[in-house]
């Protein structure tokens, strides 16, 4: 395993971050959902390496390899490993993409960081701009966040088997993934630390990425599924579009949340084509 050093800022510990790589050429960074890992990304990484990008995932702090520590599961804390990757892999002309949570570390990063080492970004079934209803915004109630809690307190595996389901898409007359792919789903979950599956559950409930989006300028990607029982399409993909209005956005008919597997085949192609067409300032990269 492949790891990247850095410091809590809050402690001074050292953390480790898991990081993989694939191919070469421009650079495509992918940051994961909760409560997963950068492994998740199988099925975007080892294809679109094989297009001419190279193409990196590493796994959140409190999830999958990288360190467990502490209490600073926070998006601050998550815009300064992004930095950390970024920097320690010297990656310059970078195109982001970010899923469902990691669609806040884009934005946070963006917003605290600038855009100097970006070419682009992509926000796939993405929390932003912001998940939580209040009284002056349409979002999801704090009961359905506090649920999740709850849910992960009494029982994390059964709650997560459960969670899986609706993240696919899966039901009685639909079943777009096997059971062992979401076994390996539950699999990946169970490698990170419950403190982290809570805390991140209020950090991208809680979290308003409104302003951090008024800082894009890059050209910006967004995908987001119709039929999104986690992040619902409302709140996530047509709001961000309203904040980003010369962004591209891309509706999948009929797609989950985890539209990233039940739709591979669209959504690698609809990356590949962003990066050659809209973030690439070097020799164009063939779609095949």
């Amino acid at each position: 395993m492949q790891f990247i050093t850095t410091k809590d800022q809050k402690t001074g510990k050292e953390v480790k971050l898991r990081y993989q790589e694939y191919g070469s050429g421009k650079p495509v960074v992918f940051i994961h959902g909760w409560p997963l890992c950068g492994d998740m990304f199988e099925y975007q990484l080892e294809p679109l390496s094989r297009e001419g990008l190279r193409c990196i995932a590493y796994d959140r702090r409190g999830f999958g390899y990288s360190s467990k520590v502490g209490d600073s599961y926070n998006y601050d804390t998550l815009a300064d490993d992004l930095n950390a990757v970024l920097t320690e892999l010297d990656l310059r002309d970078v195109t982001l993409v970010g899923f469902s949570m990691g669609g806040g570390e884009v934005a946070r990063y963006i917003g605290k960081y600038g855009e100097d080492r970006l070419a682009a970004a992509v926000l796939v079934s993405s929390v932003t701009p912001y998940m939580l209803k209040t009284d002056d915004h349409e979002g999801v109630e704090w009961d359905v966040f506090q649920g999740m809690i709850d849910g992960i307190r009494k029982d994390r595996p059964e709650f997560l088997a459960n969670w899986a389901k609706n993240f696919y898409g899966v039901g009685l007359l639909s079943h777009p993934v096997s059971d062992a792919f979401q076994a390996w789903t539950l699999g990946m979950a169970l490698t990170g630390s419950s403190t982290a599956a809570i805390d991140y559950i209020a950090a991208f409930g809680k979290t308003d990425f409104r302003r951090d989006l008024q800082k894009f300028t890059i050209p910006t990607l967004i995908v987001h599924g119709e039929d999104d029982k986690i992040v619902p399409v409302k709140v996530g993909g047509d709001a961000t579009k309203e904040l980003l209005p010369s962004a591209i956005y891309h509706k999948y008919d009929d797609a989950p949340h985890g539209l990233f597997y039940t739709h591979k085949e669209r959504l690698n192609r609809d990356i590949l084509s962003f990066v050659r067409t809209k973030a690439s300032t070097e020799r164009e990269i063939p779609i095949r």
